[in-house]
């Protein structure tokens, strides 16, 4: 299911969603001007190896700068192929201006970063010897994913299902949408621990991580009451006489 388009109407650019996509972006196109062996030195040094700070002698004999932990940081603007990027930025795209209208530009910055962060350190704790390096946003998005999930659970979310290669289109519940979302994170994290090859290289941990992390954590990034005006029902267009909730 890819989400497509909310039913929440912003009130302010959300130019912190558009400069975090395009730092992923601009990192993605350095990215693919590099030879192989380039880039992968790049995912080590800067994505997060779990290894290299679970186990330090074994870090400092590999030749990873010690006491360094700005990949908890650094991940999160690397991409592991198109796919992965398009499919980050996409849903930042969709999620990340409701929550940054809700939140202000700089606390959304903070908060995107702290659960981007949070992710980093579930997936190490969940995978404390894996030496293979873990790149992308999805960790932060999933804290923008959980903090959506609590200020707009009655949005409505416009999915398309590619059914035999014909698209179809409906609508669902944020909250039902996003629960089914992390459900199945922490169904994948679980037989990733019981055996990662059944569900691939994903680090799942991670996205759960930032998505507790956000609902944790989003209340405190909110800005105050009077800093924000929740949407009369005649300002959501025609379909907004029958919304019960007011965004």
């Amino acid at each position: 299911m890819l989400p497509i388009q909310d039913t929440v109407p912003r009130r302010n650019p959300p130019l912190v969603t558009y400069a975090l996509i395009a730092v992923n972006v601009l990192a993605f196109l350095v990215e693919s001007s590099l030879p192989p062996p380039a880039l992968e030195r790049l995912f080590y040094l800067f994505g997060v190896v779990p290894a290299r700070f679970t186990h330090p002698e074994w870090a400092a004999w590999v030749g990873f700068p010690i006491d360094n932990y700005w990949p908890f940081v650094t991940s999160m603007f690397l991409h592991g192929g198109l796919f992965h990027l398009f499919g980050n930025m996409w849903t930042l795209w969709i999620f990340g201006d409701n929550v940054e209208d809700r939140m202000g530009r700089w606390r959304f910055l903070a908060f995107y970063l702290l659960c981007g962060i949070a992710a980093g350190v579930v997936h190490w704790l969940t995978n404390p010897s894996s030496t293979v390096p873990t790149v992308g946003a999805s960790g932060a998005i999933a804290g923008v994913l959980g903090a959506y999930f609590f200020l707009f659970p009655f949005a409505r979310i416009i999915l398309l299902v590619p059914v035999f290669f014909l698209p179809f289109f409906f609508e669902m519940p944020a909250f039902t949408y996003l629960l089914f979302w992390f459900l199945t994170q922490v169904l994948s994290g679980a037989l990733a621990l019981a055996g990662p090859e059944a569900v691939g290289g994903i680090a799942w941990w991670a996205h759960v991580g930032g998505f507790v992390a956000g609902v944790l954590l989003y209340r405190f990034f909110l800005r105050p009451p009077a800093a924000y005006r929740k949407h009369q029902l005649d300002e959501l267009g025609p379909e907004g006489a029958w919304y019960v909730y007011r965004y």
